[in-house]
């Protein structure tokens, strides 16, 4: 029986275990919040995740240790590299966990990004507004997600204020480009090297946070879906990347521009548990264990909706067909993401008309995806 060593323990592991128990696997989760969410599927080491004696019974005890979030200590998955199989490796994640070198990373490899600066002090960031110019936005290099650790600059006037948001941390400056529409692939290498890529899938965010998505992609060209691909592969072998590996873009007039990586299994891939041959999860695992990937591809059109903040009666979502509620056991707050509802169809017209029912009973304020013309 395979042992997987987790550092994090959200409902990202959580949905780990659910995918790796059905194959035989156990979990062993490292995090230092009291109860969360995966802990009620294998056994949860609650303690820092820089704490020596922690990391080191999670070595001894795991045949493969992974990780679900960037915000994890570099320190740490080095240290645990050196008694364990950790997987994706430290290098995966020293270069996303840093906004300035993962897009130093990725324009090296002639991708596309928008255009950016390293901003170091307050001088720094007038420097970087006077090449880059407004609108644009100014990020922490390290720690920020779903919105956090940003600040829009739409003026220059407004420079100081987003400096202080920021609190002087060391940032990077990006120019807002025009996109059509924001899309995310996810793509998985094994360890022998093959790599399978799922579908492009349309993304929609509000302050930053994944609201809702359509996999695959409407209205998605062979060409555009060739490129993603291509991406995918350079970066994943690139980094040597064994696992899954997210990529968010911006279309922008038929092309696609990197915004983030992301070396882990990710919440735009939540649509394939119910609507891939092979879920995200069941493929991150079989590559960081060394069991063939499983095929990626679509079984029907999928919608997805996060849920934030609450959860909706349960009742009314799942008497909808073709309809599937995960909750991730997390104590409500607003804007955290508690669960989310996927919705499977065989066409689009119905798909359009089941995520119309499903939105009114998550809450009156959430509309189905208006698509962007492009």
């Amino acid at each position: 029986m395979t042992i997987v060593g987790v550092l994090g323990a959200g409902q990202l592991g959580r949905m780990l275990a659910l995918a790796g128990i059905p194959l035989g696997m156990r979990f062993r989760f490292l995090d230092p919040a009291p109860s969360p969410p995966a802990a009620a599927l294998g056994e949860h080491l609650r303690a820092d995740w820089s704490h020596p004696g922690a990391l080191e019974a999670l070595a001894e005890h795991s045949d493969v240790v992974t990780y679900e979030s960037e915000n994890i200590p570099i320190e740490s998955v080095r240290r645990l590299a050196s008694r364990a199989n950790v997987r994706p490796s430290a290098e995966s994640l020293r270069l996303t966990a840093d906004r300035l070198a993962e897009k130093q990373f990725v324009a090296g490899l002639g991708i596309e990004v928008a255009p950016f600066s390293e901003v170091s002090d307050r001088a720094g960031l007038d420097t970087a507004l006077r090449r880059l110019g407004v609108p644009a936005l100014l990020k922490t290099r390290r720690g920020g997600y779903d919105g956090r650790g940003q600040a829009r600059i739409d003026h220059l006037s407004q420079a100081d204020a987003a400096w202080q948001a920021l609190a002087g941390a060391p940032a990077i400056l990006e120019q807002r480009v025009v996109f059509q529409r924001e899309l995310a692939i996810l793509a998985v290498r094994g360890l022998d090297g093959e790599k399978r890529v799922y579908p492009l899938v349309e993304t929609h965010h509000e302050g930053g946070v994944l609201t809702r998505a359509l996999a695959p992609s409407p209205d998605l060209s062979p060409s555009l879906q060739r490129e993603a691909e291509a991406i995918a592969s350079s970066l994943l072998e690139a980094l040597g990347h064994v696992g899954i590996l997210a990529i968010e873009c911006f279309e922008i007039n038929g092309r696609l521009v990197v915004n983030e990586l992301a070396p882990r299994v990710h919440n735009s891939g939540h649509w394939t548990i119910e609507g891939a041959a092979t879920s995200q999860f069941e493929n991150h695992l079989r590559a960081i264990t060394g069991l063939p990937l499983g095929s990626t591809e679509p079984r029907a059109l999928c919608g997805l909706f996060n849920l934030l903040g609450e959860i909706p009666p349960l009742a009314g979502v799942l008497a909808q067909r073709e309809t599937y509620l995960h909750v991730y056991g997390k104590t409500s707050r607003p804007g955290r993401k508690v669960g989310h509802v996927t919705v499977v169809a065989s066409d689009r017209a119905m798909l359009d008309e089941r995520m119309r029912h499903v939105s009114t009973l998550i809450s009156p304020q959430v509309h189905p995806i208006e698509r962007n013309p492009v």
